[in-house]
């Protein structure tokens, strides 16, 4: 059983995306129920298939394709939620922060679901899982800057370009597991960043980014920018020095 944390959203700048949802529950003494999660909801925070969603127990393995966790949500609203457990926990948090754009991913995982050949992942679901899980939202719209993180320029970007990036570009932690791990932050801890343009926050930045998974360019495993976290300005005390970016196994060079 994992170990409770009281007001754990406020150890790290990694959970200001989701300090306002999470306040009623993280200064308890105790683990959050489903009911006190389920009273955070609001009748806005739907599926695309208009389904209000609500946290649920976990259920038995899925015999078919309406039982399989993606499909239920998008049927039902249904989100399989295990207590006492931080993964679960912060997924809960992230549909509280960002409704619109995990309603967008679980569309499209309902819509490969649907026309997929059963117990295969295709493209889309491998895409949408791993910005599910470990996707970060970088705004910039400094093509230069954008280009160094593309480019691996990790010491060029964030050290000598240091107040450009604290001042032009926003990173905003999406997938639920980065949460999880941000609780024992380590070296090597790394996002998936989807870019986008001119920074947004709050309910603008959820409907941008919904828009962009349904809309858009089609987002691919390959589309999404390696990001280590630590290396973010503010986000890391040792990062305050140019030595910090000398870790080559953590800074890793473009692959030639």
């Amino acid at each position: 059983m994992d170990e409770w944390q009281p007001v754990f959203l406020q150890s790290s700048p990694l959970f200001e995306p989701l300090r306002g949802v999470g306040e009623p529950i993280e200064k308890l003494d105790r683990w959050p129920t489903l009911a006190e999660l389920n009273a955070l909801l609001s009748p806005d925070i739907r599926t695309t298939s208009g389904k209000c969603i609500r946290f649920v127990p976990q259920g038995p393995k899925p015999a078919c394709l309406e039982d399989k966790y993606e499909a239920r949500i998008y049927l039902t609203g249904e989100v399989q939620t295990r207590t006492e457990n931080w993964h679960d926990l912060f997924n809960a948090l992230v549909w509280l922060a960002f409704p619109q754009t995990k309603a967008a991913i679980n569309a499209r995982h309902f819509a490969a679901l649907s026309h997929g050949s059963e117990g295969n992942r295709g493209n889309v679901q491998d895409a949408m899982t791993l910005f599910d899980e470990s996707g970060v939202i970088v705004s910039c719209a400094d093509d230069e800057l954008a280009g160094l993180l593309r480019d691996f320029q990790w010491h060029q970007l964030f050290w000598m370009q240091r107040r450009a990036v604290i001042e032009h570009m926003k990173f905003v932690i999406f997938g639920h597991s980065l949460y999880e791990k941000a609780l024992r932050p380590y070296i090597g801890f790394t996002g998936k960043g989807l870019m986008m343009g001119e920074a947004a926050c709050g309910g603008a930045l959820d409907a941008r980014l919904a828009e962009c998974l349904a809309h858009g360019e089609p987002v691919t495993s390959r589309s999404l920018t390696p990001v280590p976290l630590l290396g973010v300005p503010g986000w890391w005390a040792e990062n305050d020095s140019p030595e910090f970016y000398a870790n080559t196994a953590y800074f890793r060079p473009p692959k030639k």
